[in-house]
């Protein structure tokens, strides 16, 4: 467990909320971007990603209004590299195929990572 003071590790999840998508779909993009970015932030720094695993996986769900609003997130993080993952849907079910619906952020420094989205509202 992290020491006062200590940067706190988590992950944040941004969807588009004018998707409208269903609950099943909206649960199957979370997971797909939580997975691809924590595979991002493994890669980055294993130990910064074994602090996620070992102090029980902090992660927000969080939204934005449309495809702009989370091009310009990840844009965001990519430049300041931060691990992040952004997601497009494959097109069989609710989307056409290619539609970014979410993006997945770390496990990463929470200070780096709510420089971005601590305005954002919970979904």
């Amino acid at each position: 467990m992290p020491k006062s003071g200590e940067d706190q590790v988590k992950q944040v999840i941004i969807v588009r909320a004018d998707l409208d998508l269903g609950k099943g779909k909206l649960a199957a993009q979370v997971s797909h971007a939580s997975l691809e970015s924590y595979f991002a932030a493994q890669h980055k720094d294993p130990k910064i990603a074994q602090e996620w695993i070992d102090t029980g996986q902090k992660k927000i769900v969080v939204k934005v209004d449309d495809e702009a609003s989370l091009l310009k997130l990840f844009k965001a993080f990519e430049y300041k590299g931060v691990p992040c993952s952004l997601i497009s849907d494959a097109g069989l079910t609710q989307v056409p195929p290619g539609t970014k619906t979410a993006l997945g952020v770390g496990p990463w420094k929470s200070e780096e990572i709510d420089a971005f989205t601590r305005t954002l509202k919970l979904l």
